[in-house]
């Protein structure tokens, strides 16, 4: 039998030395590792090994540290020699570049002998220089996607807002810090013709550049349903739908408001959103509950529609969960102190938003998205309030009524002062509208006029849900001329089905400045 294979047939085990045994000078000074000692409380170099030599020179033994360390003192690391002298304990100093332009995380061991606490200190240094790029290679690469999401996010939200008429509004966006992922926030303000505005705040549930596609794909989205003029409940239905074909991993937050100053109301609709605030003429503070659905993108839920007064002097407030959720309360302590701070926010719409913003904390390094809208209503007085004006007729039906609209558009034109040429065009429309709502609709019928400081409103209300659409006429025919006349002489025009199963046409014309 050879001669190894016996001996590993032997029951005797191994020879191995005991640690104690070991020559410790002959281990550190082979091992990868910087190893230095240093003794006393003035740190004399005790030893170095050869890989602390290799990195920073010839250290001479029996000098002070901060004479000839340099490396450690560039470090900071001599106060750590003291205190660890002092108590005892170890300390560790992580990811530390040194004058070798590597990276070390360095240990700093307590040796004491026989109770001696003017001892030394080892100090252990790992070169971690590898690790350390990479490290830094991935923030970089977190940075640059953040700052691609950043960008994108931005540029998806609107540059500038649209300013109704009748409505004072201002927006903020303000992303997360810089630990924190971009997330889907959105807000966007919408003029729907004929005095009413559409106002949006959305969250989609999610971070970075995808997030943030989704959000412009969802904004897109609403601007489009939007121009349909659907009620609020409906706009949120085909998001809904919209939502899970884009991506039915992420859902998304929504409210959809319609601001009409003539019924001095906020119709809204919820997909799993916060709750409107509302701060009434008298500084009360109003907070929108039901009807609130599930997020967008879960399917299967038959939104509905709900109202709030925003009538003159009222001020109200769109925004995400970032401006009240906090990881260490619940949300509607967060929810009732922004209405606190709403009560005592005065000033213009952007004032508003800006203190909204610093009440709740937000600084550059919050941990989440937040976007606010703020929308106010002015209670108009004085000169101010002889630029909006309103005046209705019911029409009673009739061959009476056409006549009586007319004049009763010429009266009201005249007594506003308007030129000879709007004064025209205005009864003209009024004509063509009340005309084509007699033939076409039904009892009952309203005529509206309306003017601001932009722009005269002219609308005509029947009971009949059919919406008119424009055609163009062929010679021979006697009727059918009357939306292509308005939809030609007037600045714009619309139709959209009101409550309870009518309708409202509308057109408008840009009053001349000055």
């Amino acid at each position: 039998m050879p001669a190894a294979r016996a001996e590993q047939l032997t029951d005797d085990p191994p020879c191995v030395p005991a640690v104690d045994e070991l020559p410790a000078r002959d281990v550190l000074d082979h091992v990868p590792a910087l190893v230095a000692l240093v003794h006393g409380p003035d740190h004399h170099i005790a030893y170095v090994n050869d890989a602390y030599t290799t990195a920073f020179g010839v250290r001479p033994l029996g000098t002070p540290a901060r004479e000839s360390l340099p490396e450690l003192a560039e470090l900071g690391l001599l106060p750590l020699l003291d205190q660890v002298l002092r108590s005892g304990k170890p300390r560790t100093l992580k990811s530390r570049k040194a004058l070798d332009g590597r990276t070390y995380t360095f240990t700093c061991t307590p040796v004491v002998e026989n109770d001696d606490r003017d001892g030394g200190v080892l100090l252990f240094a790992t070169d971690v220089t590898d690790h350390a790029e990479a490290a830094e290679r991935l923030r970089a690469s977190e940075r640059r996607q953040r700052e691609t999401a950043v960008t994108l996010q931005r540029s998806l939200l609107p540059q500038e807002l649209e300013q109704p008429d009748d409505l004072r509004i201002a927006a903020t966006y303000q992303p997360g810090g810089t630990e924190a992922a971009v997330g889907g926030d959105w807000y966007d303000v919408i003029t729907l013709g004929g005095g009413r505005t559409a106002l949006v705040i959305g969250d989609v549930m999610g971070r970075g550049v995808r997030a943030a596609a989704v959000m412009g794909q969802l904004r897109t989205a609403v601007r489009a349903y939007a121009r349909l003029d659907l009620p609020p409940h409906e706009v949120l239905q085909l998001l809904d739908g919209l939502a899970a074909e884009i991506d039915p991993n992420q859902i998304a937050t929504c409210v959809y408001a319609v601001h009409d100053p003539n019924e001095g109301r906020l119709v809204y609709a919820s997909a799993g959103h916060l709750p409107i605030l509302v701060r009434d003429e008298n500084g009360a503070v109003l907070r929108t509950d039901e009807p609130t659905g599930p997020p967008l993108g879960t399917g299967g839920w038959i939104h509905a529609s709900g109202s709030v007064p925003l009538g003159p002097g009222s001020t109200a407030v769109l925004y995400t969960d970032g401006l009240v959720e906090r990881r260490d309360e619940d949300l509607d302590e967060g929810i009732a102190a922004l209405e606190r701070a709403l009560a005592g926010a005065t000033g213009t719409p952007q004032v508003v938003c800006d203190r909204l913003v610093r009440s709740a904390g937000v600084t550059a390094d919050h941990y989440d998205d937040v976007a606010v809208l703020v929308l106010q209503h002015p209670a108009r007085t004085g000169p101010d309030g002889e630029l909006f004006r309103n005046a209705a007729l019911e029409l009673l039906g009739g061959i009476e009524a056409a006549p009586r609209a007319r004049a009763f558009a010429s009266g009201v034109l005249t007594s506003w002062r308007f030129p000879a040429d709007l004064h025209d065009l205005g009864v003209l429309a009024t004509s063509e509208l009340v005309a084509n709502s007699l033939q076409h609709g039904t009892p009952p019928m309203r005529l509206r006029l309306r003017r601001t400081d932009r722009r005269l409103i002219i609308e005509v209300t029947d009971g009949d849900d059919h919406l008119p659409r424009r055609r163009r006429a062929e010679p021979a025919d006697e009727s059918g001329r009357g939306i292509d006349i308005v939809a030609t002489i007037a600045s714009g025009w619309g139709a959209r089905r009101t409550p309870g199963g009518g309708k409202a046409v509308w057109c408008e014309f840009v009053l001349p400045k000055g």
